[in-house]
């Protein structure tokens, strides 16, 4: 990665220039915001001057004389009032892009130090379709899984799925008085929430109804074979119903480790707490309050009323015995820890469940848990008139109907361009650009802001969406197409054209793209990219002819032409996105 290597040079131009740097000052190089100045810059010189107050523009010649790049840059210039920017060589370029196209992993290096990482997203409950809301997290949670395998971490993928509590008393009352086994063969999970609804529905008409639903769950509870029959029946009939999404969306899981896999875990653990002092009975419930290690204002167990500063406990036990989501996800902490030897969980949930998650990390740390445990938060999608997204009769949108219904707008399209295709391609390449039209409309946006769902500007070929990157993608193969017989590329390369050198600049760039993805868990840093490679490759397309070029000029362009596409199917690959030869 030349940020890599133009950082660790500086850093040891600092040295060479007897500068002494000041703890916890580390300078660093950033891909230039003005091209016209470099490919790279450093502001290092600035912020060091006003330490040491000394001219920054001196100070920037200082450490410009001791810089040793000239393997990597043709020129380092100081600008303003102390920028010092660094030009990559032709040469350089050259070289990175013969990486490119030999490398199978693009040219992008592995981590120095590899972490077990879990990854728990999707997370859908038993007995109920994945919808539309079940989109970012599943997305992102995937994308972000991807990429960490792909820089060298070992990655664990966990979908906890919400397969205990109360509801499955209401589904087991429904199940033994109102279910219908046709249609239960027919449609599993149609059924199972049309049975819950009219139990649900009974329940708050009847308390007699509500209290059969309490007795039928503590009969589960207590391992009653026949209503454990018909949960596992549940379970059995939901995983069958979400591996088929799953399967449509190109999305695996190493484990589907629900929430009743930690049930004999919750009351020894609740125990522990108490024992350690880290919970206490208040009002007949188990609680963990604030232990005043930390400020008010960064405590989850304190809310500000007014004036003041209020405790916000968090329940592991209700007064009634029963137990709550942060009591089973700390006790998935702990098997995470102990037989997965994870390194970092990452939970890839909605923003609202932000103070759950912030008591649930500080009550683990306070039982000496010291894995890192990350929210990666995301905001929610809203249809068209900025509400959220919801069908015409106010249901929620189904998954599965959303990427159905972009695989046939995307068939139709299809349908108007005669490409020679047969019905079977048109179906293939309807598929890859339906489902990769719904993930790329969420993956690009900043996970933490809410968007709008459109299905024109989804699957438009203009702009920043899946069909205009797959489209160039299918571009950088249309070349090759055209050659007769199997190309040999060689190392003879030389960029003398500005929009060869812009092209091989962008896909040098891929490698350091990869690695800042994860840095704060922004998929959309790598879509972003992606649709500037795009661009970058078409305006290429159109400045440098290829074809009709010859020799070096020719062997050089179609290197450009064929690291694009090798980049354009990793990058989408990385988001979950499959291409195709032909559109």
């Amino acid at each position: 990665m030349f940020r890599a290597l133009l950082t660790s040079r500086l850093q040891a131009a600092f040295t060479a220039a007897g500068i002494d740097l000041p703890e916890g000052f580390t300078p660093g190089v950033v891909i230039a915001s003005d091209t016209r100045f470099g490919d790279y810059q450093s502001n290092a010189a600035m912020i060091l001057a006003k330490q040491l107050k000394t001219n920054p523009r001196a100070l920037a010649e200082q450490i410009k004389a001791a810089l040793k790049v000239e393997d990597l840059c043709e020129k380092i210039t100081v600008d303003g009032p102390g920028f010092l920017n660094l030009t990559l060589s032709a040469a350089a370029l050259a070289q990175r892009l013969s990486v490119i196209v030999k490398d199978d992993h693009v040219g992008v290096p592995q981590v120095e130090k590899a972490k077990t990482i879990v990854v728990d997203f999707s997370a859908p409950n038993i007995a109920k379709p994945m919808h539309v809301g079940h989109i970012r997290s599943t997305f992102i949670g995937d994308s972000l899984a991807r990429v960490a395998r792909f820089i060298g971490h070992k990655v664990i993928t966990d979908n906890h799925v919400g397969d205990w509590g109360t509801q499955f008393g209401m589904i087991i009352h429904g199940w033994k008085t109102q279910l219908d086994q046709s249609k239960l063969k027919a449609d599993p999970i149609h059924e199972l929430v049309s049975v819950y609804k009219a139990v649900n529905a009974a329940a708050k008409a009847d308390e007699a109804v509500l209290e059969i639903c309490k007795g039928e769950l503590v009969k589960l509870q207590q391992g009653d074979a026949e209503n454990l029959g018909i949960w596992k029946e549940c379970v059995r009939l939901t995983l069958e119903q979400l591996e088929k999404v799953y399967g449509a969306l190109d999305i695996k899981f190493d484990h589907y480790l629900g929430e009743s896999f930690y049930n004999d875990a919750l009351a020894p653990l609740v125990a522990e707490m108490l024992n350690q002092g880290i919970a206490t009975i208040s009002e007949g419930a188990t609680v963990v309050f604030s232990d005043g290690s930390v400020k008010p204002e960064n405590d989850p167990f304190l809310i500000r009323d007014k004036d003041e500063w209020k405790p916000a406990p968090c329940i592991i036990r209700k007064g009634d015995g029963g137990y709550l989501y942060a009591t089973t996800d700390l006790a998935t902490i702990d098997y995470r820890v102990k037989e997965w030897q994870a390194d970092e969980i990452w939970y890839v949930v909605g923003a609202p469940q932000q103070l759950h998650f912030r008591q649930v990390f500080s009550a683990a740390q306070r039982r000496g848990i010291t894995t890192k445990m990350i929210h990666i938060a995301f905001g929610s999608i809203l249809g068209p008139d900025g509400k959220m997204f919801k069908t015409r009769s106010g249901e929620t949108v189904g998954l599965l109907e959303v990427i159905d219904e972009a695989i046939e707008r995307a068939r139709a399209a299809a349908d108007e361009k005669e490409q020679g295709l047969s019905d079977a391609e048109k179906d293939e390449i309807a598929r890859i650009i339906g489902g990769g039209s719904v993930k790329y409309a969420e993956l690009s946006q900043n996970r933490l802001t809410d968007y709008k769902f459109s299905w024109d500007k989804m699957l438009s070929l203009q702009g920043n969406t899946a069909p205009y990157l797959i489209n160039a993608y299918v571009r950088t193969r249309a070349i090759f197409r055209k050659l007769d017989g199997a190309v040999a590329l060689t190392d003879d390369l030389a960029i003398t054209e500005p929009a060869e050198r812009a092209l091989a600049m962008k896909l040098a760039q891929f490698a350091e793209n990869a690695h800042d993805i994860l840095d704060d868990h922004r998929p959309n840093l790598l879509a972003n990219y992606l649709y500037e490679l795009a661009d970058t490759y078409h305006s290429f397309y159109e400045a440098c002819h290829v074809l009709r070029s010859e020799g070096t000029a020719r062997n050089t362009r179609l290197t450009l032409c064929e690291a694009t596409g090798r980049v354009l199917k990793t990058g989408l690959g990385l988001l979950g996105i499959q291409t195709t030869e032909r559109m």
